[in-house]
């Protein structure tokens, strides 16, 4: 299971204004991925399209990281 996390935004901290205090809230909720969570458990995923879907991410970024290194290369010389 997860960790359990408390998001707690106070009228206190935001002096009463009431749109500092929701765009807090929901920047609070992205850093701790509650909605990305809940997203998530929506549906069930199989574990094996989960380590599918890892694997796919983990090649995109390698040829991201490869194609930067290239225009580099290129703009060097």
């Amino acid at each position: 299971m997860s960790k359990r996390t408390n998001v707690k935004v106070t009228s206190k901290q935001c002096r009463g204004n009431t749109e500092k205090m929701i765009r807090r809230f929901i920047k609070k909720t992205k850093k701790e991925k509650i909605i990305e969570e809940c997203r998530d458990r929506e549906y069930y995923t199989k574990p094996s399209d989960l380590k599918r879907a890892k694997a796919r991410r983990a090649k995109r970024l390698h040829q991201k990281e490869l194609d930067k290194q290239k225009s580099l290369e290129r703009k060097n010389k």
